[in-house]
């Protein structure tokens, strides 16, 4: 895509797993003029010098909770990806500040360096678990969807804001696929499942640095993209991992879901059915000219009907084991 051509990029949390997949494929797919890695943690971007070590690469170390750190480093950038984030469920249970500041005020501090720089376009990743949350991580990521799209409401400069929401990445560090693997070296003679029953939507570390791309492309501001993907059965993944490993049935830990749902059944209303996507249209009125039922590579969108609802659960495509242990195969 042109648009990423001599283009400036920041990636806010670009240490981490999602930043480093998403930095490598545009410098091998793109031409941009510089790449802005933003983060938190020395030791990170000090081991990801090594692996991008090129001219047009800038590290910077700063917290999006530093609203005058992340301003300054955002002069001059055309696009921002904005990944970081604090996500793990238990840790936010139990530092639930922790977990308001840099989710919350941190994606205000996003914003307000956005906008301060008249940065064209912003991009926000968030995750199932901000609908209809019952933990404080997907309670704090619907606060910061809902300022990503209410953003594009103020009337200050034309940056555009939108928001990507998909299910877990199970080949990102700290998900259960590197889990399973660790405890499988280490001897286990089990593998631990919460509930039988507990299904979850599945995408690759690059479906979705390729899904961000493609969204960066077709935003107008306002909208939240879900990509169209399968779901798996949380016994499948270890049936395709440890084929001869029992499972032990530990329960479901606070704050987790049987099933995760990605376009809930309340704004079916609002939600557009594309060819590999579903957008959420805003429910707060936007500045005129956007059309969301065309969207900006000019593909048109069609209502999903009253009612519809888009679960782990009751998704009409499901990985097999094979499927799984294909895939699985071929990432790590």
């Amino acid at each position: 895509m042109a648009m990423f051509d001599g283009r400036s990029i920041l990636i806010t949390g670009g240490t981490g797993s999602f930043g480093q997949a998403f930095v490598g494929t545009v410098l091998h797919r793109y031409k941009p003029r510089e790449v802005i890695i933003f983060s938190r943690d020395e030791q990170k971007q000090y081991e990801m010098r090594h692996s991008f070590a090129r001219e047009g690469v800038r590290y910077v170390l700063g917290d999006v909770r530093d609203r005058e750190r992340l301003t300054r480093a955002c002069q001059r950038v055309d696009l921002i990806v904005h990944a970081a984030a604090l996500k793990q469920v238990p840790t936010a249970e139990h530092n639930p500040i922790e977990a308001v500041k840099t989710n919350i005020l941190g994606a205000q501090n996003v914003i307000f360096a956005a906008i301060d720089n008249n940065v064209p376009r912003v991009l926000a990743l968030s995750t199932d678990k901000a609908v209809n949350p019952i933990n404080l991580y997907g309670a704090t990521k619907l606060v910061a969807d809902k300022l990503f799209v209410a953003a594009n409401a103020t009337g200050e400069g034309e940056t555009l804001f939108s928001v990507v929401r998909y299910g877990n990445v199970f080949t990102s560090r700290g998900s259960v696929v590197p889990y399973f693997q660790k405890l499988l070296a280490e001897g286990a003679s089990k593998l631990p499942i919460t509930d039988v029953r507990m299904t979850r939507f599945w995408i690759t570390l690059q479906a979705g640095v390729d899904f961000v791309l493609d969204c960066l492309s077709r935003m107008q501001g306002g909208e939240i993209f879900v990509p169209r993907i399968p779901s798996v059965r949380m016994v499948d993944v270890a049936k395709a991992i440890a084929p001869g490993l029992s499972i032990d049935v530990t329960g479901i830990r606070p704050g987790e879901k049987l099933h995760e749902t990605l376009c809930p059944k309340d704004e079916a209303h609002l939600t557009l059915r594309f060819a590999h996507h579903f957008v959420i249209r805003p429910s707060i009125a936007m500045p005129a000219g956007r059309s969301f039922g065309v969207d900006a590579s000019g593909e048109h969108g069609t209502s999903v009907g009253e009612g519809f609802e888009y679960t782990s659960e009751s998704n009409e495509h499901f990985l097999t084991i094979e499927e799984l242990r294909a895939q699985i195969g071929a990432t790590v």
